[in-house]
């Protein structure tokens, strides 16, 4: 499934960019990379006090220019569990929390499925991450309430007008999938899950899809649902919040939920997510420094990638299939990456000195050398806040674990596009071994 979808995807961008894409590294052309460690105005970073205000310094260029602004966190939050039960064979407790931000409980909402394993007694490490199709594609359990908001049809998830479906329950369990939400091996593991649908919290129609009178779906549709909450739009702005940064305001009200449940460790939450849902994860950790670690799978362009590394998929392709999930600012520096005053290394220093894990995929749309230049960019960051970056090692073969450090790692393989059984091995070593660390 994971692979036809972005096969699909990539023959539509590749058939409508076919002059701006490149997958020949040597014409990628010469580009320099602002240091993250000096400020706009020159002056040098020279202590982590300093570092603290060059941190906001970036977060702000990335409101301004790229993904839009992070709105503030609620006045009001609201949990109220709507069901819970056993689940994995009596392993487990499910609890469904639907998570309201106003006291009369009116107006968006996000319903989060949590699952605890039985056989821990203090609180439990933590899974966190956005789905796709809904919740009850996590586990094979009848109790999951079937989203009812608008997503994309996709034949092997049983979606149909844009609409979920039961006979869904448990797909993401499924080994044969490319992309595996294993949620029984991580209650096994003794993790927590912690997850919500994407879709519900704001929905994200596919560049092609007009509706009736003409105008495109994603204009129509992609700001409803949580973006309810923050009034009406003002397209006049160049800054608006995009898809991806709601996206990500989602999670960081998750790890809100987390902090305020007695079973669950907020101190050791692992941040995760693959492709649009990575860059997602890849906004919420940079933004809210609550997130011990974060691990992103294949996040593509826009997300862990050096925009200035001109490989791939590119600003040009970025702003105009997904014009929701950047603001219109960034449409700017299409075909003119190298002006760009910022680059995605800024951002994952935004991360440092917490751990950073990401994996990567021999795709050339999704440029995971790109990926590898942007951390070893960022990893002189947590070098100056007294942390181990990125091993200092050439860039590895697929499958080789020698950047893999002990707070910054990278690598790839082969194989499709989504989090597979490798990577969640691979996910769990690198934490377990950062938090038995700390």
């Amino acid at each position: 499934m994971v692979k036809r979808l972005f096969t699909a995807l990539a023959l539509i961008c590749s058939a409508t960019f076919a002059t701006a894409q490149n997958y020949d590294e040597s014409k990628i052309p010469p580009y320099e990379l602002q240091d993250p460690l000096v400020f706009a105005d020159g002056r040098k970073v020279k202590s982590k006090k300093q570092w603290k205000e060059r941190r906001l310094e970036i977060l702000d260029i990335f409101q301004s220019e790229m993904y839009g602004r992070m709105p503030a966190a609620p006045e009001t939050l609201e949990l109220e569990t709507i069901e819970q039960g056993t689940t994995i064979g009596g392993y487990a407790t499910r609890r469904q929390v639907r998570m309201y931000f106003s006291k009369d409980k009116s107006g968006p909402n996000i319903d989060w499925l949590i699952v605890t394993p039985n056989h821990i007694k203090t609180p439990a490490p933590v899974v966190i991450l956005l789905n796709y199709y809904g919740n009850h594609t996590v586990l094979n359990d009848e109790a999951i309430i079937v989203t009812d908001g608008w997503m994309r049809n996709d034949k092997d998830f049983n979606v149909e007008n844009n609409s979920a479906s039961a006979e869904s329950r448990g797909k993401m369990i499924n080994p044969d999938l490319r992309s595996i939400i294993p949620v029984d091996m991580l209650v096994a593991k003794g993790y927590a899950v912690v997850t919500a649908c994407y879709a519900d919290i704001s929905p994200d129609p596919d560049s092609w899809v007009k509706t009736d009178d003409g105008k495109l779906l994603q204009d129509e549709l992609a700001y409803s649902g949580i973006f309810d909450l923050w009034g009406e739009r003002d397209n006049s702005r160049s800054d608006n919040t995009s898809a991806l940064t709601a996206w990500g305001w989602a999670l960081m009200r998750g790890m809100d939920l987390i902090c305020e449940d007695p079973a669950l460790d907020e101190n050791k939450v692992i941040l995760t997510g693959s492709s649009r849902l990575g860059k997602a994860a890849l906004i919420a950790a940079a933004f809210d420094e609550r997130f011990p670690l974060l691990a992103v799978n294949q996040t593509g362009g826009g997300g862990v990638p050096l925009a200035k590394h001109y490989y791939g998929e590119n600003v040009q392709t970025m702003t105009t299939a997904f014009t929701h999930w950047y603001c219109k600012a960034f449409a700017k520096y299409a075909n003119k990456e190298l002006e760009m005053p910022f680059d995605q290394h800024m951002f994952l220093s935004c991360i440092a000195p917490r751990a950073l894990m990401v994996q990567g995929f021999n795709n050339g749309w999704f440029d995971t050398k790109g990926e590898y230049l942007a951390l070893k960019a960022a990893s002189p960051v947590w070098k100056f806040l007294g942390e181990e970056g990125m091993p200092d090692v050439d860039y590895p073969e697929i499958y080789d674990k020698s950047a893999v450090g002990n707070t910054v790692a990278y690598y790839r393989r082969d194989n499709d596009h989504g989090i597979s059984a490798i990577d969640w091995v691979w996910m769990l070593e690198f934490a377990e071994k950062y938090f038995n660390k700390k």
